[in-house]
């Protein structure tokens, strides 16, 4: 049987139950599963103005290793089992799933952890751009301070944000 790979970076839609069953699949040591699904909104977090689409782009290759690198900090701060992280590129509407992030471990509380450690990791280091299309045009998404700070409080620093 082929192991997943933990890292995906697609344009196609993902299948929550299929992703987190194909994740615990043959590892009877799992008794916690943790996943986030992050979507895209319909309103920008700048201020008040209608979404009407969300195009990301990445750097192919460079944004599988950043989260790879991600993934085994992960790895070596909890106790868990596997990870995986779906991330979509392209352009998306309003409800459509954009990220995945998935952890097993024998126990709840480090796969919580782990899954919260990844998405914070995640949304200050991983190298994807992101443009908002509204009705006053297109407009590049920048980093914002409250994800930093999430990330400080693992004790990783980070000054993307403006």
């Amino acid at each position: 049987m082929a192991v997943a790979p933990r890292v995906r970076i697609q344009t196609q839609d993902f299948d929550l139950g299929a992703e987190l069953a194909a994740l615990r699949l043959g590892d009877p040591q799992v008794g916690a599963v943790c996943s986030f699904v992050g979507t895209v909104r319909d309103r920008n977090a700048g201020g008040p103005g209608e979404v009407h689409s969300l195009e990301l782009e990445h750097y192919p290759g460079m944004t599988e290793r950043s989260i790879e690198a991600m993934i085994d900090a992960a790895h070596a701060r909890f106790d868990i089992r596997a990870v995986r992280v779906i991330h979509r590129v392209g352009v998306l509407q309003p409800e459509d799933q954009i990220v995945l992030v998935a952890v097993t471990s024998a126990h709840r509380g480090a796969s919580f952890q782990a899954c919260e450690f990844v998405m914070d990791y995640l949304k200050t280091q991983a190298p994807f751009w992101k443009k908002e299309q509204t009705p006053q045009g297109a407009q590049w998404v920048d980093a914002r301070v409250s994800d930093d700070a999430a990330l400080a409080r693992w004790g990783i620093r980070s000054d993307n944000a403006l």
